[in-house]
């Protein structure tokens, strides 16, 4: 209990300290290392907490010309945005946009509310900069979701883009059901939404990535969203662990006239265990994200892009915790890029390191925007790590 309120009180004040002054000394020698002494889940619990009050600072970095694109025809003063599964609720989207990302995803979210597994359910594994979660779509439902974006969207006060990831509930029996009332739903209110069917932790779901299920459920997906009023991206979430003949079969269902998703997100977490991971945690079950699943995601990201032939937008996500990680997902494809774990382990300050080398590479390179360098990698040699 001691340590808690230790730790606890040691989160506030690095956060007034990081909101007057932005020292990034501070946090990496003394406030992250006190935070990861604490449970996992109840530091992120926090997090979400500094950042919905707006205790987490202000952006301190100015994006350049550089790093400003454009997502699904929206322009964005950056390309890095906050993955799904920090903000479950869409209660801190305003916060994350002040703290310098280009973009917020919110969710899962699923149709009726839920619990999700039991606790403990995620761990930190900090020998192997990783998390394993099993959280399992614990959500506070569409109805109570909606309200928070509905009401920040009337607001005015807010003009960022938000993504709403749709997940299943557990017991529901049809999943293009949960999918298509999501998308009615959130349609007038979200930027992009994202049809997630490649998280490890609800059982059956990332069987829904098999062609023969991905196609019917796509179909009735895509029906929805070109029924709406407005034209809302729809993007489909992947697992990092496909086979390359799945991609293929992703890959030629999504091209489907009937199943033409916007874009896609590659990848959620890895069910894999990398025999190099340390951590006394490292047989926990559940997803596993951070620094393991860099070059895993980077591949995936190279294969669809290639597959695609480039004509269907990527959002990648795995193990990105440098501007030079970043750098090459956008050669291998990528149009803009998401963090989640090493926003975790390295608190606001690794935004704005991302953003300055992500635009001193581009710079360095010769090029004059995030478009310019995207599958660039396809024309010489593979990125590194692919």
């Amino acid at each position: 209990m001691l340590k808690t309120a230790l730790c606890g009180g040691a989160f506030g004040i690095g956060a007034l300290y990081f909101a007057q002054s932005g020292n990034e000394t501070f946090y990496r020698n003394l406030l992250m290392p006190a935070i990861w002494r604490m449970p996992a889940e109840m530091s992120h619990r926090m997090a979400v907490f500094a950042c919905k009050y707006g205790i987490m600072g202000q952006e301190k970095f100015v994006d350049s010309e550089r790093l400003q694109t454009t997502l699904f025809n929206v322009r964005v003063s950056n390309p890095v945005g906050i993955a799904a599964g920090f903000d479950k609720q869409g209660e801190a989207v305003s916060g994350l946009h002040k703290i310098g990302f280009g973009f917020v995803e919110i969710g899962s979210v699923t149709p009726e509310p839920q619990a999700g597994n039991e606790k403990p359910r995620c761990f930190r594994l900090i020998e192997d900069r990783a998390i394993i979660n099993r959280f399992g779509f614990n959500s506070d439902g569409h109805e109570k979701v909606y309200e928070r974006i509905r009401k920040l969207r009337d607001s005015g006060s807010f003009q960022g883009v938000i993504g709403v990831n749709l997940g299943k509930n557990k017991t529901s029996a049809q999943a293009d059901e949960d999918y298509v009332a999501g998308i009615r739903l959130f349609g007038p209110v979200a930027d992009y939404l994202v049809i997630n069917i490649s998280s490890p932790n609800t059982p059956g779901l990332r069987s829904l990535q098999s062609r023969e299920n991905l196609e019917g459920l796509l179909s009735s997906a895509v029906a929805a969203k070109r029924a709406l009023p407005r034209d809302v991206p729809l993007l489909l979430k992947i697992a990092p662990d496909l086979l390359a003949e799945e991609m293929d079969e992703i890959s030629a269902t999504i091209m489907l006239e009937k199943c033409r998703i916007d874009g896609l997100i590659v990848s959620n977490t890895t069910t894999s265990r990398p025999p190099t991971l340390r951590s006394e945690f490292r047989e926990e079950q559940g997803g596993l994200s951070g620094a393991p699943l860099v070059d895993l995601s980077t591949k995936a990201i190279f294969h669809m892009y290639k597959k695609t032939g480039g004509k269907i937008p990527i959002i990648g996500v795995g193990g990105v915790s440098s501007g030079e990680e970043a750098y090459e997902k956008i050669l291998a494809g990528a149009s803009a890029i998401q963090l989640y774990t090493s926003f975790a382990f390295h608190g606001p300050p690794i935004v704005n390191q991302i953003k300055r080398e992500l635009d001193e590479l581009l710079r360095k390179n010769g090029f004059k925007n995030v478009s310019e360098a995207k599958g660039m990698g396809h024309n010489v040699l593979p990125p590194k790590n692919v």
